[in-house]
């Protein structure tokens, strides 16, 4: 910045605050004694326009979504809605929470010895995440997110103005070394995704959060927010971050289970993040439709879903293909949801090989940081006769090429 300032004329005040409304309108992101160095894109360029197009005859293991046969009918519980509709219409000024919805929520999160606290209703996971972030956090503070972790959310906190700061995964969850050490440097909030994360399939242990629990108790300034988008489909139970610091907020989404499109999350936490939260939802959309709302107590209420068989589902064929791999010498990681995380020294010559033997895989680069290269494959959509193949695939997509040096 001295340097800056001399070769401009300026007083290096001025190049002080240029940095930082750059950082803050994330143009640049900044590294501690690394520097700071121009983002590959616009805060509001999502990471999800990484993709792989996807030709004709080529399989999509890359997309993230669930297996469409294990989702639910939606037209009872879409014509239940109406109907409570017709008989009482959602007006203005109405509780934005259905009760029974509550209640639903609440008796689960008490099931999972998540802590007590109001219940709130958001349009899906990251509206909830953003909505919690928003309430406590301001443009440049640091929030610690895991690495790989989702990229939606990596890119909603640049576009919030947040400072990322990346926190290493194993398959129990965030290493505890890494949240001590970001939390000593002054991260305002820990996001951590309780089960089926995106994209390495970790979820957080027993043994995990009582440690990080511990850590956690040290510091209780930090927000900290579970992001639970595996329940229903996931057969390992939660082990919640929830209740340690002053503020916290688990979001439980209903997409995975029931269908992207309710676009439909609740979430619980300390009395005032979601008294904020809340707050502010009623200066923007008011509130979350009721139809949506009456739509999932339909769905919960009936048991539309066996959550069990679902879970053994992607279990079977996650398991599967991360046996498969290591039965051909690669190393993969695939603990809990839909996804496995294959690390690979090549990135995109990986993706490419795999596209070439007739499969799209997602680019780790749509998820990481700084941590190493890798892929994402995504289950759901493979038939248990294709694991053998694709694991063949993946295996020799990442074999050494042969042949020698061209210098």
């Amino acid at each position: 910045m001295r340097e800056l300032a001399a070769g401009l004329g300026v007083n290096p005040n001025t190049v002080a605050a240029a940095y930082r409304t750059l950082r803050e309108r994330g143009v640049i992101e900044t590294d501690g004694r690394r520097g700071s160095r121009v983002r590959g894109r616009p805060a509001t360029a999502p990471r999800d326009e990484l993709r792989v197009a996807v030709p004709p005859g080529v399989r999509d293991v890359a997309s993230g979504n669930p297996d469409v046969r294990l989702l639910p009918g939606l037209e009872g519980a879409l014509a239940e809605a109406a109907r409570r509709h017709a008989q009482a219409p959602t007006l203005y000024g109405d509780a934005p929470v259905v009760p029974e919805l509550e209640r639903l929520a609440r008796a689960d999160f008490d099931a999972d010895g998540v802590p007590g606290g109001p219940v709130g209703v958001t349009s899906g996971a990251l509206d909830g995440i953003e909505r919690v972030l928003a309430a406590h956090l301001r443009p440049g503070d640091a929030v610690a997110i895991e690495d790989p972790g989702w990229g939606s959310v990596l890119d909603l906190a640049a576009a919030l103005g947040l400072r990322v700061v990346p926190v290493a995964v194993d398959d129990d969850g965030p290493l505890v070394s890494a949240v001590e050490r970001v939390l000593g440097e002054g991260a305002r909030a820990l996001l951590v995704t309780a089960r089926a994360q995106n994209p390495t399939g970790a979820a957080v242990s027993a043994e995990r959060a009582a440690q990080l629990r511990a850590v956690l108790a040290r510091h209780p300034q930090v927000l900290v927010v579970d992001d639970d988008h595996g329940h229903a489909i996931v057969d390992l139970p939660l082990h919640s971050l929830g209740g340690v610091t002053r503020h916290w907020a688990l979001v439980r989404s209903t997409a995975k289970a029931y269908g992207p499109d309710l676009r439909l999350a609740v979430l619980t936490g300390d009395a005032v993040t979601l008294d904020r939260v809340r707050g502010r939802q009623r200066l923007g959309p008011g509130w979350v439709s009721r139809l949506l709302q009456y739509a999932v107590v339909e769905l919960w209420s009936s048991g539309a879903v066996d959550r069990a068989a679902v879970a053994r589902s992607y279990a079977e064929r996650r398991d599967a293909l991360v046996a498969a791999l290591r039965e051909r010498g690669v190393a993969a990681h695939g603990r809990s949801g839909m996804n496995v995380w294959v690390p690979v020294a090549d990135e995109t010559g990986a993706v490419t090989r795999l596209l070439a033997a007739g499969w799209a895989v997602a680019p780790g680069s749509r998820f990481r940081v700084v941590s190493g290269s890798g892929v994402r494959i995504t289950v759901s959509g493979v038939r248990p006769g294709e694991v053998a193949g694709l694991a063949e695939a993946v295996a020799a997509s990442v074999r050494p090429a042969a042949g020698g040096r061209f210098d």
